[in-house]
């Protein structure tokens, strides 16, 4: 016996439940206490943690497989179809559009059971000309036997390492039947333990010709839309996966390789997960700042020019400020490029760095340090404001 699916037991998995308990206790505990903290909050803020969570998950796990995709395309993407306002949307490809589809469909309607048929339709919208690179596949359909074995290889041709062989082709068809089975009706599990069985479960069969690794992630996903009972998504599992993607690859080998037992795997899985809901603690942050200073900002509108650098501020903006690219940021001459900047100064949106002449820079106040407000506390009023930019 090589791999897992050789095993005379397979699929009946099991794991050292004393083991895991306490990890996933610690881990149930963090889900609570995040999505306690965002039900506090506002529409518009639980809708900008969302945009954000969804636009690193499908950009993270399309990194996982090697594939960089277009954040600011991604996020208009998912803005658009979210309904929600975003300045500037970009027109996405068709890659970009059909990752989305299936990521939204998967968190969205998690409540759909999972079918033979949506899983075609997932597997269309990720390769709309029905091609991987030059290389036709069979798309909206398993995986055929004309191809060879399925195997997960590395290293130059000639000297490759088969990492993982899936079960042949001819038993794709019953082995999906049971998984699909399985995911519709596991009573007495774990939703998050069964969210970890179910991505494994999944790749290990590797159903498809392609795209396995996303759409057993976007299973994954919507397996814990279901423990969050929510489709708000504010913690990104595909981009703590991307950040440990050589432990991922390993624990992964090592229990395709293994006995039926997956508690390394799972204790892997929860430990990753864990982490993700940590990483979310961060981004709050990041937007909470954000709303904050729109708070403020926004109780004597900027203009759209100003607006635009602001937010750009905000998103990572990389090396300081200075006039010229202000003006380039925001298309616009260097004198109106200057008048902005000296309103924003005299109002306390902007802080001019030490240093003057040539090297001149700025950079955004802390919020609730604004011109007339230095004196008061800073606070945050969980009302939502007008506009997040």
């Amino acid at each position: 016996m090589r791999y897992i699916h050789e095993h005379p037991a397979w699929p009946k998995f099991h794991w050292n439940e004393a083991k895991l308990s306490p990890l996933l206790a610690d881990v149930r505990h963090r889900q609570g206490r995040l999505l306690g903290k965002m039900e506090a909050l506002g529409f518009r803020l639980r809708s900008e943690a969302t945009l954000t969570t969804l636009t690193a998950d499908v950009v993270k796990s399309s990194a996982i497989e090697g594939e960089l995709l277009d954040a600011g395309q991604v996020r208009s993407s998912i803005a658009r179809r979210l309904g929600l306002e975003e300045g500037g949307l970009l027109r996405s490809s068709r890659e970009v559009e059909g990752v989305v589809e299936m990521m939204l469909d998967a968190t969205q309607n998690h409540t759909e059971p999972l079918t033979a048929e949506r899983l075609f339709g997932w597997h269309a919208s990720l390769f709309p000309t029905g091609r991987s690179g030059l290389r036709p596949i069979t798309v909206g359909g398993w995986r055929t036997g004309e191809a060879g074995p399925m195997q997960v290889v590395s290293g130059p041709i000639g000297k490759e390492r088969v990492h993982f062989e899936a079960p042949p082709a001819e038993r794709v068809d019953r082995e999906m039947a049971a998984f699909i089975g399985w995911f519709g009706n596991s009573p007495g599990l774990d939703p998050v333990i069964r969210a970890g069985v179910a991505q494994f479960w999944f790749v290990t069969i590797h159903p498809f010709a392609d795209g396995n690794g996303r759409i057993g992630r976007a299973i994954a996903d919507m397996a814990l839309a279901q423990a969050d009972g929510t489709p708000e998504r504010f913690y990104s599992l595909s981009a703590q996966i991307e950040a440990e993607r050589k432990q991922y690859y390993e624990i992964l080998e090592a229990s395709q390789r293994g006995g039926i037992d997956l508690t390394l795997w799972l204790e892997w899985f929860l430990e990753c997960l864990r982490r993700a809901v940590d990483g979310a603690e961060i981004n709050l942050g990041s937007i909470l700042r954000k709303a904050r200073l729109w708070e403020q900002v926004n109780q004597a509108p900027v203009n759209d020019r100003q607006r635009t650098v602001i937010n750009r501020l905000l998103d990572g903006f990389e090396g300081k400020l200075s006039s010229s690219k202000y003006s380039k940021l925001a298309k616009c001459s260097a004198d109106t490029a200057l008048r902005d900047i000296k309103i924003l100064l005299d109002r306390g949106v902007l802080v001019q760095e030490e240093g003057g002449g040539r090297s001149t820079s700025y950079r955004l106040a802390e919020p609730g340090f604004f011109h007339g407000q230095r004196d008061q506390p800073s606070e945050i009023n969980l009302t939502p404001p007008q506009s997040l930019g």
